[in-house]
């Protein structure tokens, strides 16, 4: 799979859900993002060998629908070259709860031959704020996971808190229930402040309790982000 293939195909969602959007006379929401990270952690695991990466995103929303892609550069050692992840979900409000159920499609540019990268997980998250305290738990299973692994769980607490209207701090513990490599725990927690209505600095401790895996081990990542 080209870089460029899942770029148009992207587009091609993006504006599948805007011709919805009009036909069902709802207003579609676009909502972008580009990030510079000094390392891309996923679930406790540095995916570029602890480098910087560079990361953009784009969202569209319809009512409670809504459907997005994601991207970034990776680095696992061999010919990937990036991650390209289409999602898409409903999201409504139950008894004061948020609710948000959907799915992710996670496609790697350049992946070798009967690396069994790519798979697909769908999403459960339920949260409710608390004045200034947000508190939630997601859920992701995955009938194919990535690599050698094939039915996979992952169990997430979070929580966030706003200080000011610019600073929040936030954390989340989970849980990797794996079926053929040990399953682990990760941890973040870091602080999150807008420097502008669309920049965003992100400075964030990851931990896991894998033992002797250099990419898992402890770290401090910092994050600007750019929303608009």
């Amino acid at each position: 799979m080209k870089l460029t293939a899942s770029l148009a195909a992207i587009a091609a969602a993006i504006a599948a859900v805007s011709t919805a959007g009009a036909a069902s006379a709802q207003d579609a929401t676009f909502a972008f993002n580009v990030a510079g990270t000094s390392d891309y952690v996923f679930r406790g695991f540095s995916q570029t060998d602890e480098d910087p990466a560079l990361q953009i995103g784009a969202d569209v929303t319809v009512g409670s629908y809504y459907v997005g892609a994601w991207a970034s550069n990776v680095d696992f050692g061999d010919e990937t070259d990036a991650e390209v992840d289409l999602y898409g979900g409903y999201r409504t409000e139950l008894a004061g709860f948020a609710v948000d159920l959907g799915a992710i499609v996670y496609l790697y540019v350049g992946e070798p031959n009967r690396a069994a990268y790519n798979y697909v997980e769908a999403k459960l998250a339920v949260s409710r704020a608390f004045g200034p305290l947000t508190t939630g738990v997601a859920a992701y299973i995955s009938p194919d996971f990535f690599g050698v692994d094939e039915v996979a769980t992952y169990f997430e607490a979070n929580a966030a808190y706003a200080v000011t209207d610019k600073l929040s701090v936030s954390g989340a513990v989970g849980n990797q229930q794996l079926d053929k490599s040990d399953d682990y725990v990760t941890y973040n927690v870091g602080a999150a402040y807008a420097l502008t209505s669309n920049l965003i600095a992100d400075v964030r401790y990851y931990d896991t309790d894998v033992d002797n895996v250099g990419i898992a081990e402890d770290r401090v990542v910092g994050t600007l982000k750019v929303v608009f």
